[in-house]
């Protein structure tokens, strides 16, 4: 199992699936999706705090309930890997029209609203894997330049709390270079590899910097079609419906390699990558083993 082999932690991205019975579920009528999850996996990630910016003063936060119910259903050694509210990593708000003006969102990158939020999640502290910023394509009107990109995330990185972890993904391909991978080593920050969106495969861009790694990466496996594999499955999440072989090899290599340079790996699996995560999970791990020394 993934939770055998050192500094890596397998998990799926969100975990309330119906279709996931009799995978990793029970029949029972009433369970506790979280605590039956964290019977097979070490982490897991938390999409839905993402969703929180509703416009001017109309932002969400987690509710005290739901993260002491979370906190109190995994053991000790579980990870969360947490996505940061948008309402703190987006710079505009999201146009109703593509035609619209761009409006400004007074949050992004708010030290204090990032404080609140801390605050939300602190009964998870001991729990806590990396905090992910995901930012979304930066355009010239969004941000000038890489560089102010840069700037602006290593101010508000100056003013929280330095015993977090936090890991940066970003979604303009061209933000991948050798100032960015410095940037993050530099910092103390963890690289996001997102497999999907339009995105340069995770393997090609972890051999073009791998020198530069730093401690910390987070790999998410995403599809490159949403909308089209849940026309395939129906919503229908216990089967794999999009087999990636030839990915998943190299991405298994791509692990290998982190693990032999000491690095700490999370691999965090959508439905939406081949249509079931935690059988595209028993692959990736049946594929490590094969790998791996003595395998």
């Amino acid at each position: 199992m993934p939770s055998e082999i050192p500094k890596l932690r397998m998990g799926t991205c969100n975990w309330k699936y119906d279709s996931w019975r009799n995978l990793i579920y029970s029949n029972e009528k009433k369970i506790n999706y979280l605590q039956e999850y964290s019977r097979h996996y070490n982490t897991v990630e938390i999409d839905q705090w993402f969703w929180s910016l509703f416009g001017i003063n109309k932002i969400s936060l987690p509710s005290p309930s739901t993260v002491l119910e979370y906190s109190r259903s995994v053991p000790p050694d579980f990870k969360f890997t947490v996505k940061v509210p948008n309402s703190i990593t987006l710079t505009h708000f999201y146009k109703q029209d593509r035609n619209d003006p761009l409006v400004a969102n007074p949050y992004f990158l708010s030290v204090d609203l990032f404080d609140e939020f801390l605050k939300s999640i602190e009964p998870l502290r001991n729990q806590l894997g990396p905090l992910m910023f995901q930012f979304e394509y930066l355009n010239r009107q969004k941000i000038p330049s890489q560089n102010q990109f840069q700037e602006k995330f290593l101010d508000f990185l100056r003013k929280t709390d330095p015993a977090c972890q936090y890991a940066l993904e970003i979604r303009n391909p061209n933000y991948l270079n050798d100032s960015y991978f410095q940037f993050l080593r530099e910092n103390h920050l963890g690289m996001v590899f997102l497999q999907g969106y339009y995105m340069p495969p995770v393997f090609e861009v972890y051999e073009k910097f791998k020198e530069q790694m730093g401690e910390t990466a987070v790999i998410r496996l995403h599809g490159p079609d949403r909308s089209e594999i849940e026309k395939i499955s129906g919503g229908n999440w216990n089967r794999i419906w999009e087999p990636k072989d030839e990915e998943l090899s190299k991405i298994a290599q791509m692990i290998i390699d982190l693990l032999g340079r000491k690095r700490n790996v999370y691999v965090n699996v959508n439905n939406h990558y081949e249509g079931s995560a935690p059988l595209s999970i028993r692959r990736l791990t049946e594929i490590l083993e094969s790998l791996m020394p003595g395998g």
